[in-house]
């Protein structure tokens, strides 16, 4: 090669080794100076037409039956080895080891971090980045990966259309402790400002994912913090995980975006960026709207405590039923032995006046008799009179 060509050659890299410094030296926030709105102003790719998160609206999505279901690999064997927990002024990070990975995606892709984003406490402020029909959940877990069978690492691939994937699970509040995210949680304190570190002990990182992993939304997007590539494959879970009030008092309140040497210590809150326009991007679903509608697991306990309060409330309905119609069949045959026995008195009674009349049929005969004597007893009186006067007038 000639002098020349080596000069270009180094210019070359030498061009692209600032505008990667520059790039990474330009400190962007969340609101504030070099907010949301003017990171297109410095990373070019942020105004791009494919950007992330985006509000899913499950009407418009569109069915995939081809889209089978994930299938994490090593993800609950996490060895003897920590894990780095760390706090880039953004959020708070853990590496993953690189024998983690997924399938169920166009190509195997190796786990490289997850990190989180929340909201600032706020009633109905959310804290998710990704929205379904326009809600909000109280955070959003995200799981990085690369795509390890084109690229050799996360910082070649995340630059190409096809380089990442990554996982978006959206987290609710409830009454119940989630054991899997205390791994993260409990240890925050050691990183609470920017740049710091700590080691961790290993965890089953499958445990922070829902258990259903066949239901999902997928479409192609960015990188949802600077420089915002457009090379992340996304995969969001229809299913929500849940973790305590407490456990999302914790995170909202336990990390500061300042350095620890900062005069002003600033609170890590609101760590999401808006969604984005979808630009007549295709979001696919793996299930049919048929076969499920967006239900939070409260509406899901709700839609099960009313099913068995109806439950109850029919048996009883019908026990009311069954119990009424026997007090009417008990009232039917108490009616039909009382019309019996008044039928039998009745006939007592008949039978009893009529060996009454029987019996007093002589009787009567007897008192008629002398009565009957009677006119005899006189027509003899009357004929000895006559015959008496008969003689007297002899």
């Amino acid at each position: 090669m000639d002098s020349l060509g080596l000069f270009a050659l180094l210019t070359l890299a030498l061009s692209q080794w600032t505008a990667a410094s520059s790039v990474e030296e330009i400190t962007w926030t969340y609101s504030g100076l070099i907010g949301q709105s003017e990171w297109s102003e410095h990373f070019p790719d942020c105004g791009g037409t494919s950007q992330s998160p985006v509000d899913v609206i499950t009407t418009q999505t569109k069915y995939e039956p081809s889209l089978i279901p994930v299938t994490p690999l090593g993800y609950s064997q996490h060895g003897n080895q920590p894990f780095t927990l760390s706090n880039n002024g953004h959020t708070v990070i853990v590496e993953l080891p690189e024998w983690m990975g997924f399938r169920g995606l166009p190509w195997f892709f190796t786990a490289a971090q997850l990190h989180l984003h929340w909201g600032n406490g706020g009633p109905g402020n959310g804290g998710s980045e990704h929205t379904i029909n326009g809600r909000s959940a109280d955070a959003e877990l995200h799981v990085v990966h690369y795509n390890s069978e084109l690229y050799t690492n996360m910082s070649a691939a995340m630059t190409q259309k096809d380089g990442l994937a990554v996982f978006g699970i959206l987290i609710e509040t409830g009454d119940e402790t989630n054991p899997a995210f205390n791994n993260i949680l409990n240890h925050m304190s050691r990183v609470r400002y920017a740049d710091q570190k700590a080691f961790i002990p290993a965890f089953d990182v499958q445990s922070l994912f829902p258990e259903d992993l066949g239901r999902y939304y997928r479409y192609n997007g960015s990188l949802t913090t600077p420089p915002c590539y457009q090379s992340v494959i996304w995969t969001v879970f229809h299913e929500r995980v849940q973790i305590s009030k407490a456990q999302l008092l914790k995170l909202e309140t336990m990390l500061y975006s300042s350095k620890a040497a900062s005069a002003a210590s600033m609170l890590l809150q609101d760590n999401y960026r808006v969604t984005q326009p979808l630009n007549h991007r295709v979001v696919f679903a793996s299930f049919s709207a048929d076969s499920g509608t967006e239900l939070s697991s409260g509406e899901v306990t709700a839609i099960v405590i009313g099913a068995m309060c109806g439950c109850v409330g029919l048996a009883v309905i019908v026990r009311f039923i069954v119990k009424t119609v026997r007090f009417f069949k008990v009232l039917h045959l108490e009616t039909v032995v009382v019309n019996r026995i008044n039928e039998s008195g009745k006939s007592k009674e008949k039978n009893q006046e009529l060996v009454l009349n029987t019996s007093l049929e002589p009787e009567r005969k007897e008192e008629l008799s002398p009565d009957s004597a009677r006119p005899t007893r006189l027509s003899q009186a009357v004929c000895s009179s006559q015959t008496d006067a008969k003689i007297l007038s002899v």
